[in-house]
């Protein structure tokens, strides 16, 4: 059964006439985006600082968003976040509720990245971009007073993707994050799941919505079957991070999270899944309207603090 409140939320978004995401253009549909969280975000939660930076690499500036829980004299651990919506809309104001409740809940730093976006910027610029940011906050470490031991990775949706490939890289590079926390992840760039058939209309994602979010993404479908857009397509998944993947009973993309918590548990790799089998994709930053989007968050920040021990 659908979670009555998301079921709400979906009637009140349909009775304000918000268009579909593949009517829009990407400006259009970011500032859509950005508008719908003073409906379904909660207040934003103190933490003890924020600070704006930007780092550069191959040329490229990225722009951050670093949360500390409070002043601490020993070194925290970290997470790098990357925000969802779909490599085309979201931004650090987004998923600024998100961070700074991980951030709160969890007790480490969390570290937001801007990542490029398409169509402007073309795969692989956001992988690229998440690979580089990890790197950077472990070269930061003293300057951000981050425990370079305990620095994670994680995202929702398409952040949860690029985590989950950065992690992928970064293995391939001779480095490991603690954990990974993969949140609803796109893991198939051409799905054909169970629940990408049964859940891609009346959910708010959409088939539509997916196409032309990775349409904007890719170059083209050659890009679908690179590992680097589908991680679920590596040739091993052998010696990653531990991973908690949190998923969505009624969204398309719950089948690929499943699919990707088992490979890497037949991999060797300590692999929890959590599913919240009434909720849709998108529920974790909707806190104001569903509460099983504080529980997720909780689920979350425990799962952080655990692999910080």
């Amino acid at each position: 059964m659908l979670d009555p409140q998301a079921q709400a939320l979906m009637t009140l978004l349909s009775e304000k006439g918000i268009p579909p995401v593949y009517t829009q253009t990407p400006v259009e549909a970011r500032a859509s985006y950005l508008a719908r969280r003073s409906i379904t975000q909660s207040e934003a939660p103190e933490v003890g600082r924020v600070q704006d930076l930007h780092f550069s690499h191959s040329g490229v500036d990225v722009a951050v968003r670093v949360y500390h829980p409070s002043e601490a004299k020993q070194a925290l651990p970290a997470l790098v976040y990357l925000h969802g919506g779909g490599w085309t809309v979201g931004d650090l104001d987004t998923h600024d509720v998100l961070c700074r409740s991980l951030c709160q809940q969890a007790g480490g730093v969390v570290v937001a990245v801007d990542y490029r976006m398409g169509p402007e910027h073309k795969f692989p610029a956001a992988y690229d971009d998440a690979v580089a940011a990890w790197q950077w906050v472990a070269s930061q470490t003293a300057t951000l007073g981050i425990d370079p031991a305990r620095i994670a990775i994680g995202g929702d949706s398409a952040g949860g993707n690029l985590a989950a490939a950065a992690c992928l890289g970064l293995r391939d590079l001779g480095l490991k994050p603690v954990m990974q926390l993969l949140i609803y992840p796109s893991t198939l760039m051409a799905p054909d799941t169970a629940s990408y058939q049964a859940n891609g209309q009346g959910y708010m994602l959409t088939r539509e919505s997916m196409a032309w979010y990775s349409g904007n993404y890719l170059r083209g479908p050659q890009d679908a079957q690179d590992w680097r857009a589908s991680p679920q397509l590596a040739p091993s998944h052998a010696h990653l991070p531990p991973a908690f993947v949190l998923t969505a009973g009624f969204d398309p993309l719950r089948d690929e999270g499943l699919m990707y918590a088992d490979a890497l548990s037949q991999a060797g790799v300590s692999s929890q899944y959590i599913c919240f089998e009434r909720q849709i994709h998108g529920f974790i930053t909707m806190g104001r309207v569903l509460q099983e989007a504080n529980t997720a968050v909780a689920l979350c920040a425990h799962a952080l603090r655990t692999a910080w021990k």
